[in-house]
C-alpha cells in the first residue's frame, strides 16, 4: 500500500521542485523555462563550473549539494531516472564563466550516456571544454582487477566527498586540470557500503519494487533496489556496522596513523538516534585499528525515498583532501562554516 504526502504522482517531481525554488529563492534558480536545470544563484567570475545530475528520489543528492563552495548546476530526472542531454547541456551552458566545466556524477548506464551526450553538445555548440568524473564507490559491487580497468562499482553516497572536494578546489580557483585531479583523488579514495531493512515505493509505479521480510536485511543493496551483497536476518547495530567497515577496510590500503572523514547517512526512513548508534561503534572499531577521524557528517546525504536502513562511508585523507574537506559551504541543504 502506497502512503504518500502528494498530488498525482505524475506531478510528483515538478511540485517537489516548485517548493525548493520557493523555499530558497534567495540561492537557487532555474535556468530556461525548465525546473529541472538547477543552477546556483552566487555566481565566481573564472571559477571552473560543476555540474552533477541524476535521478530524483535521493534528496539531498543531487540537487542539494549546488551553492558555495559546492557544485553551480544539476540536471535532476524523474523519479529514479535520469536527466536528458538537452538539460545536463543547458545547465553547462548557464555556468560555464569561461574556464570549463566538470562534470561529477554517480556511475549509471544512463547518466553516463546523456553526459557524455551533453559534453559533445558544449563543445561543439559552445566551444565550452567539458571534463568527467564518474564516482562508483559501493564496495558491494565488483571490484576493479586492475587500476587502469574501467570501474563498474555503482557511485551512492560517497559521492558527497567528491562534491566537497571538487568544490573547494574550484573555489580556490584551480584551473579545470586540476579541479579534475583532486575530483579524482577523492573518487579514488573513498568507499561506502550499506544495508536496507525496507524496501521504497517509486510514486509513479505505487508499490514497492520488492519485498524484505520484516525480520530481514539486505547488506549491500543499492540505492534503488539493486541486489546487494547477502540478505539475512536482522542482527544489532553493532554487528552490521563491524560487516560494513570489515568490507569497507579491506577493499583499501589502511595502516595506523591514516585518517579519514565518515559519513553515516540515512537512506530516507533511518532516525537521527539510529544513526547517532552507528558512528558509536564506528568510532571505536576505527580507534581499535589505529584510524583517526578528521570529520564526521551524519544525516540524510542520500537517500533512496522512505527505505529504513544506512550507509556508511569513509574518504582516506591526506594533506590536501583535508584542507578541501575543510573548505566553507554555504548551500541549501549542507552548510559548513
Amino acid at each position: 500500500m502506497m502512503k504518500k504526502i502528494m498530488n498525482a504522482p505524475e506531478n510528483y517531481v515538478t511540485e517537489m521542485l516548485e517548493g525548493i525554488y520557493t523555499a530558497h529563492a534567495d540561492m537557487v534558480a532555474f535556468t530556461g523555462d525548465d525546473l529541472h536545470c538547477y543552477v546556483s544563484k552566487v555566481k565566481k567570475a573564472g571559477k571552473v563550473g560543476l555540474a552533477t545530475g541524476g535521478g530524483s528520489g535521493h534528496l539531498p543528492l543531487f540537487l542539494g549539494y549546488v551553492g558555495e563552495g559546492m557544485l553551480d548546476g544539476c540536471t535532476i530526472g524523474d523519479v529514479f531516472q535520469s536527466p536528458s542531454p538537452e538539460q545536463m547541456y543547458n545547465v553547462t551552458k548557464e555556468i560555464d564563466s569561461g574556464s570549463g566545466v566538470l562534470y561529477i556524477y554517480g556511475n549509471y548506464n544512463g547518466d553516463i550516456f546523456n553526459f557524455d551526450m551533453a559534453a559533445e553538445m558544449a563543445d561543439f555548440e559552445d566551444g565550452i571544454e567539458v571534463k568527467s568524473v564518474v564516482a562508483g564507490d559501493d564496495v558491494a559491487t565488483e571490484k576493479p582487477a586492475s587500476p587502469d580497468e574501467k570501474n563498474k562499482r555503482r557511485g551512492v553516497a560517497g559521492i558527497f566527498f567528491v562534491y566537497k572536494c571538487a568544490g573547494a578546489a574550484a573555489d580556490a580557483m584551480l584551473n579545470l586540470d586540476e579541479v579534475k585531479r583532486v575530483a579524482d583523488k577523492a573518487a579514488a579514495n573513498v568507499r561506502t557500503m550499506g544495508v536496507a531493512l525496507t524496501p521504497c515505493i517509486v510514486p509513479r509505479v505505487g508499490k514497492a519494487g520488492f519485498t524484505i521480510e520484516e525480520n530481514q536485511m539486505e547488506i549491500g543493496m543499492g540505492i534503488h533496489g539493486e541486489t546487494g551483497f547477502r540478505r539475512g536476518p536482522l542482527e544489532p547495530a553493532d554487528v552490521i556496522v563491524d560487516e560494513l567497515l570489515e568490507k569497507i577496510l579491506a577493499d583499501i590500503p589502511y595502516v595506523k596513523g591514516n585518517e579519514v572523514a565518515v559519513l553515516v547517512n540515512g537512506l530516507g526512513a533511518t532516525p537521527l538516534d539510529e544513526q547517532y548508534i552507528v558512528v558509536r561503534r564506528v568510532n571505536a572499531r576505527l580507534k581499535a585499528a589505529g584510524i583517526s577521524v578528521h570529520r564526521y557528517y551524519v544525516g540524510e546525504y542520500a537517500t533512496a525515498l522512505e527505505m529504513a536502513g544506512f550507509s556508511i562511508s569513509l574518504l582516506k585523507l591526506d594533506e590536501e583532501l583535508k584542507k578541501y574537506i575543510d573548505g566553507p559551504v554555504n548551500t541549501p541543504f549542507f552548510k559548513q562554516f
